[in-house]
């Protein structure tokens, strides 16, 4: 049986090559006794890939069993997977066989295997190095001939770090290892299962089948997908049943996908947050910062030539540059001495002309202040048009707006 036609009987979507190497992995794997590590995030499919491996193994004809061992309460895990005796517990009001003795035999798959307590760890390691286990409260041995496919989407390595699991039983799992991709990286495959999923849905609801535009499939493929095939299932069936058009352009789509950090929308404009406004405020600090800087390299390059004891009249020149450069305004023209605005409390050095520069009334650092001015001028300069302007400032039209009634600006 050829990939394709085990993708047809398992129902599995796509064509990428990361899938393709999974499956044939499978499939190799499928006819020894080997025990299966299958790792990926959640809502990858990793379910369907412990079915290729019991379909295809001489385990075929004998049982499959799939337990889940996060929806297991710690306290009778133990008695699902290997039996209790009665009277062993409250409640144990007859013998029960569990999961590896029913399954003699067969294949069980354990998923969300990282979920599993270190006491029935240390039970699992001993059913996959001998092939025994005990039920609760029998002091028995008995024997099973299971093979075992687990899975998980945490990490492992970090758990074992953390005491969380043991290393002995990941090595022991971990023989031949199966990585399910994230949908994010296996693009090519996105548009498929959407259109998959929505000829089914349209079956299932009996209703036109949605299809996406051009620009929408784009949308669509941009997308993370943090949720996988799951939440690609779950946000095709939502529009299925919401949307009255068939044909989904991007606009709508873009409504029934959430933002996330590091998304890349192509036709979604998000506006910046408090924390954006944050960082331009930091850029802001940073070019007073560099201003002020720049006034005291003044101050002290006038400082120097005093000390160093320049001629009179070489200081009332470079003093005369200083002021000037000083009392300039915005468009570059000269401000004379007796118009300049009271920035400088300039007094005469005695016995000559020379002003001391040294004292200055600095103009105000307020955030606010400076906000409310760089605000003013762009709608100023774009005659009261708050879309222009925020473009202007950086910001989106909402932050705008949010700042023009926060500092009253009319």
């Amino acid at each position: 049986m050829d990939i394709q036609e085990i993708k047809q009987r398992f129902g599995i979507i796509g064509s990428s090559p990361g899938l393709q190497r999974v499956i044939e992995i499978a499939v190799q794997v499928a006819p020894t006794d080997l025990s299966v590590l299958i790792t990926g995030e959640s809502g990858t499919g990793k379910e369907s890939f412990p079915q290729i491996i019991h379909q295809f193994s001489t385990r075929k004809h004998g049982k499959y069993i799939a337990v889940n061992c996060g929806a297991i309460p710690e306290g009778t895990i133990d008695s699902e997977l290997f039996g209790h005796e009665k009277g062993s517990f409250t409640g144990a009001m007859a013998d029960r066989k569990g999961y590896f003795e029913e399954a003699d035999g067969g294949t069980i798959f354990l998923d969300e295997i990282g979920e599993l307590p270190l006491s029935t760890q240390v039970r699992l390691l001993r059913v996959l190095e001998a092939g025994e286990f005990m039920k609760v409260g029998s002091s028995k041995t008995l024997k099973t001939n299971v093979r075992v496919v687990a899975a998980t989407n945490v990490n492992v390595t970090d758990a074992i770090e953390k005491g969380e699991f043991r290393e002995d039983l990941y090595y022991r799992l971990n023989t031949v290892p199966l990585k399910v991709l994230p949908l994010r990286d296996r693009k090519e495959d996105i548009h498929l299962l959407f259109r998959k999923f929505a000829s089914d849905f349209a079956e299932k609801y009996r209703m036109p089948t949605i299809r996406l535009d051009n620009e929408a499939v784009g949308v669509l493929i941009s997308y993370d997908w943090p949720g996988n095939v799951r939440q690609l299932k779950n946000i095709t069936e939502q529009i299925s049943i919401i949307e009255k058009e068939r044909i989904i352009d991007a606009k709508t789509l873009q409504h029934y996908i959430p933002l996330q950090a590091g998304s890349k929308l192509p036709a979604l404009y998000r506006g910046l947050d408090e924390k954006t406004f944050a960082s331009e405020r930091e850029i802001l600090y940073q070019i007073l910062f560099d201003m002020k800087k720049d006034m005291n390299d003044l101050k002290k390059l006038v400082h120097d030539m005093l000390e160093n004891e320049a001629t009179v009249a070489d200081i009332r020149d470079d003093n005369a540059q200083l002021i000037r450069k000083l009392y300039q305004t915005e468009n570059g023209n000269y401000v004379p001495d007796q118009q300049a605005p009271a920035r400088a409390n300039s007094k005469p050095v005695e016995n000559n002309n020379i002003f001391d520069t040294e004292e200055f009334v600095e103009e105000s650092l307020s955030l606010e202040d400076k906000e409310v001015e760089m605000i003013r001028k762009a709608l100023e300069k774009h005659k009261g048009k708050r879309k222009h302007a925020a473009s202007e400032l950086g910001i989106s039209e909402r932050t705008l707006y949010r700042k023009i009634k926060e500092y009253n600006i009319q």
